[in-house]
């Protein structure tokens, strides 16, 4: 099956006829009816009822119509994304990144990126997930790698989920649970939390309530920080606790120890763009991450 016999297919099933359908792709109606009929063997299900009153479709063959127009369109999509970027109509490549994450994906998907795209040069921007929200929203950057899917979703961007990081406990040194390998997430329970800021980190809360609640408890969440550094300081100075993507381990992080959680606890990150934009240079790098980020899961 090629896009060829689908086009035929559509031709014939949005106008329920051999013969109109024949005269708008410009061809002989029983060529198209054998080409139609092909499609219906290969595939093994009959699409079209043939009467010498009318054609009709059948159930099967509504549910291929909408399918069949759907690839169609992304194929010219694709056609023109690659034409756009023949004619170098893009020329740059805005991302946004938070710079203590994604330390193995970013650099991996760049540079595969441009060894096929030279052309294109890429701009980056350190910029805290709030922040490339509004980045995006207002055309500033082409896309960010942001955090929770739900917040992403709020928002009507298009996303995808790119990578799933386990989360530790942040904790002080001196604090009595930092002496097991392991820490029970219901063990915090009593503690203050740190938490990260709504206007940085959209859907964080909401994510930490959600975390702790599934154990049996709701976090007293003492203050919100706008970036891990701070979360980190705050910790080591006795303030509280605090669950965070196990990548800020490679932050300085004096008088902190970090521990894994039982039971284990996992944080989804998502890649997130504006769905008008029809930069061919965006769309492949977001093939690009999307494929790099399944190997490395």
């Amino acid at each position: 099956m090629d896009l060829r016999h689908l086009r035929y297919f559509v031709a014939v099933a949005e106008a329920l006829s051999f013969t109109k359908g024949a005269e708008k792709l410009h061809l002989a109606q029983p060529s198209l009816t054998r080409q139609v009929k092909d499609l219906e063997e290969e595939i093994g299900v009959r699409l079209l009822d043939r009467t010498k009153q009318k054609v009709s479709l059948t159930d099967e063959g509504r549910s291929f119509l909408a399918d069949a127009k759907r690839v169609l369109n992304l194929a010219e999509e694709i056609v023109e994304s690659v034409q756009r970027l023949s004619r170098r109509e893009v020329t740059a490549l805005n991302i946004g990144y938070v710079a203590n994450l994604f330390y193995d994906l970013l650099p991996v998907t760049l540079a595969s990126f441009q060894r096929s795209y030279s052309t294109v040069s890429i701009n980056l921007f350190d910029m805290t997930c709030g922040d490339q929200f509004r980045a995006i929203e207002d055309g500033k950057i082409d896309l960010g790698f942001v955090g929770l899917r739900e917040a992403v979703a709020e928002r009507g961007l298009q996303f995808r989920p790119i990578a799933s990081y386990r989360v530790v406990a942040a904790l002080p040194k001196d604090n009595p649970v930092a002496n097991k390998p392991v820490v029970k997430l219901k063990e915090l329970a009593p503690m203050f939390f740190i938490g990260m800021s709504e206007s940085s980190y959209p859907g964080y809360r909401s994510w930490l309530t959600g975390t702790c609640q599934r154990v049996g408890f709701s976090p007293k969440v003492l203050q919100d920080a706008d970036i891990e550094r701070t979360v980190i300081q705050s910790v080591a100075a006795g303030l509280g606790v605090a669950l965070l993507p196990e990548q800020v381990k490679k932050l300085p992080h004096e008088r902190v120890v970090f521990r894994p959680l039982k039971p284990p606890v996992t944080t989804e990150s998502c890649i997130a763009w504006k769905p008008d934009n029809r930069s061919a240079a965006l769309k492949a790098y977001v093939d690009i991450v999307s494929e790099v980020g399944s190997s490395m899961r």
